[in-house]
Formats: structure tokens, C-alpha cells, sequence
């Protein structure tokens, strides 16, 4: 007997930790980003994409080790509908940041935090490179605090793209 209503409370909480990760998604917070070239987007012109959202700086040599992938894999997953938002950290002085976009030729979008209200939506981010992934609806998948895992990033990546 005693046996049975173990076997049942632990499927009970399977099932309650099962519910909360499929349907009680954190939402990325509702943000508007404008880009070095003026271009605008917002939380909710992205959806429908998977997005990466990358907290960064020119100081920050995690970062800095980092990008090439980055570009890898934006240059791998934006024409099956992936978007990237380089967010460069309130501060990291704007000069630097356009020359190094500019330099690196960056093809995704990038922004200044110039006020820190962005870092701020997404939990007080303060440590670079901290990134944020998000499905097409606007959860938030994954939250990495320092370099990613490729691999995994990418598998999630692939896995969001075909949901």
C-alpha cells in the first residue's frame, strides 16, 4: 500500500515539474531595441523568430572570444528564420563599439544599452557575455552566462526552428 502512494506522489510531481516546463515559460520581457544603422525591433517583432539575446563589450574578452561563433551562427540559422541581438553594455563606449562592428563587418543586429534599461528588462544582467534564448512565441529557452555550449545552443536552435 505504502509503496502505491509513493509511486503515485512521485508521478504526481514528474508530472507537475513536466507541466511548468512545457507550459510556464518565463516570457522575454517586453524591450525595444534600436540598432547602430537606426533600424527598431521589439520583443514582439520578434516573434516568430528564435532569437539570441547577447549582453556584451568590447572590454570583455569572453566576449570578444566568443563572437566568431556568434557570427557562425547567425550565418547558419538566419536564413531558416533565427535572429541575433548584440547588446552592447551601458558601459562600453559607443565609438568602440561601432568600430568593432564595423571592423568585424557584423551582419546582426546590434544595439547600445545606453541607459541599461535592456540589461535591467532581463534581470540585471551585469556579468558579459550573458546571452538569452528565446522561442518563436517569446519564452525564454535557455539563459547563458558566459561563453555557450555551441552544441547545445545549436541543437536548441534547431529544435525551436522546427516547433
Amino acid at each position: 500500500m505504502k509503496k502505491g502512494i509513493f509511486a503515485l506522489a512521485a508521478l504526481a510531481i514528474v508530472a507537475a515539474i513536466a507541466y511548468v516546463t512545457l507550459f510556464n515559460q518565463a516570457q522575454a520581457p517586453q524591450v525595444q531595441y534600436t540598432s547602430l544603422s537606426g533600424k527598431t525591433a521589439s520583443t514582439d517583432s520578434l516573434k516568430g523568430k528564435v532569437v539570441l539575446v547577447n549582453f556584451w563589450a568590447t572590454s570583455c574578452s569572453g566576449c570578444m572570444a566568443e563572437m566568431p561563433k556568434m557570427r557562425a551562427t547567425y550565418d547558419k540559422y538566419a536564413p531558416k528564420g533565427y535572429e541575433m541581438v548584440a547588446v552592447a553594455m551601458s558601459y562600453d563606449p559607443p565609438n568602440y563599439v561601432s568600430t568593432y562592428v564595423k571592423d568585424k563587418a557584423l551582419p546582426f543586429f546590434v544595439t547600445l544599452d545606453s541607459t541599461g534599461s535592456i540589461a535591467k528588462a532581463f534581470g540585471e544582467i551585469q556579468l558579459t557575455p550573458t546571452s538569452i534564448l528565446i522561442d518563436k512565441r517569446g519564452n525564454i529557452i535557455k539563459r547563458y552566462v558566459g561563453e555557450p555550449d555551441f552544441n547545445e545552443l545549436h541543437q536548441l536552435i534547431e529544435q525551436n526552428l522546427q516547433a
